[in-house]
């Protein structure tokens, strides 16, 4: 008996479709081996592969032709801000134009969406549903605030110098127009509220979900990244905080706790505290029970705060 035939080394370690492996000199024969494995129409993968969600989804959107892979595994392989409970989730979903024969494959989760050009698009040869489109496409299954953390990530200022851009992936303008193309899609009345509540400012999702519970405690909006001394390149800035009462709040996640990153908090902290503001610092123990003790102690703070004087005067 003649020796097995590998497979070609560009399919020895991912799914693979049926024309690409033809396309190799792969025959149907050797997909019948025992090292492979039959995944679906048209698709296959070694049979020692562990799964990886952007391996499966390019081979997925490469065997579905005028498909395009959406929802929450849209989310994933952009690295956009999930809740937890989504944030390693292995689900592969894959939305079709209404003129497409509906999904029909196991394990998948199929949606037949209406769906404008510029809301699809080919990152790394996978076709994929754009940011905003995927924001959209949650707003059936996220709850408000979770939306909310979603669109405030996708309209904040990046930082050119650590992240290599300086524009935002959307506008809460230019959102609101996608909105208007959908008037009838699932999850748009989510969406319109979400819209009303997003802010442009917030860093990280608990910076949001700060905002939100200060709001619902009846404190009055915050300010988002206050500069301590206005138009100074090199000014400290808070997260968010109150200016005219010189309140400063800073929500320091987990990378605050490398050494380098607590000196220069102190740093900012102090710069703060030498002009006058009171500050106020929260963490994940904050965030744990829903900043309720943190909204119970920035009122308190907020009752003896420094009024500047234009604001006592009426102005």
């Amino acid at each position: 008996m003649s020796a097995r035939k590998e497979l070609p080394e560009s399919l020895e370690a991912r799914p693979f479709t049926l024309t690409s492996a033809m396309s190799l000199g792969v025959t149907r024969a050797r997909l019948r081996q025992p090292d492979v494995r039959h995944v679906s129409r048209g698709l296959y993968r070694p049979a020692s592969w562990s799964f990886e969600l952007e391996s499966a989804a390019r081979a997925l959107s490469e065997a579905s032709p005028g498909a395009w892979i959406s929802h929450v595994t849209a989310a994933r392989l952009r690295g956009q801000l999930l809740p937890p409970w989504l944030s390693d989730s292995e689900e592969l979903h894959l939305s079709k134009p209404r003129a497409l024969p509906e999904v029909r494959r196991k394990g998948i989760v199929g949606h037949t969406v209406v769906a404008f050009d510029e809301e699809v698009e080919t990152v790394d040869d996978i076709r994929i549903s754009t940011r905003s489109r995927t924001w959209l496409d949650l707003a059936k299954r996220l709850n408000l605030p979770e939306l909310v953390c979603m669109g405030d990530e996708l309209v904040r200022i990046p930082r050119f110098t650590l992240e290599g851009r300086s524009e935002p992936f959307a506008t809460i303008d230019g959102l609101r127009l996608m909105l208007c193309r959908h008037p009838n899609l699932q999850g748009i009345v989510r969406a319109r509220e979400t819209l009303d509540l997003m802010r442009v400012g917030a860093d990280s999702g608990p910076e949001t979900l700060l905002r939100l519970a200060m709001c619902d405690a009846g404190l009055p909006e915050p300010e988002l990244q206050i500069e301590l001394r206005p138009g100074s390149s090199a000014t400290p800035t808070a997260d968010l905080g109150y200016r005219r009462q010189r309140l400063a709040i800073q929500y320091d996640g987990g990378h605050h706790l490398e050494p380098a990153q607590i000196f220069s908090d102190r740093r900012r902290d102090k710069a703060f505290e030498a002009a006058g503001w009171a500050v106020i610092l929260l963490t994940k123990q904050d965030l744990a029970d829903g900043f309720v003790a943190a909204t119970s102690r920035i009122k308190r703070v907020l009752r003896s705060a420094y009024v500047s004087p234009s604001t006592a005067a009426g102005f």
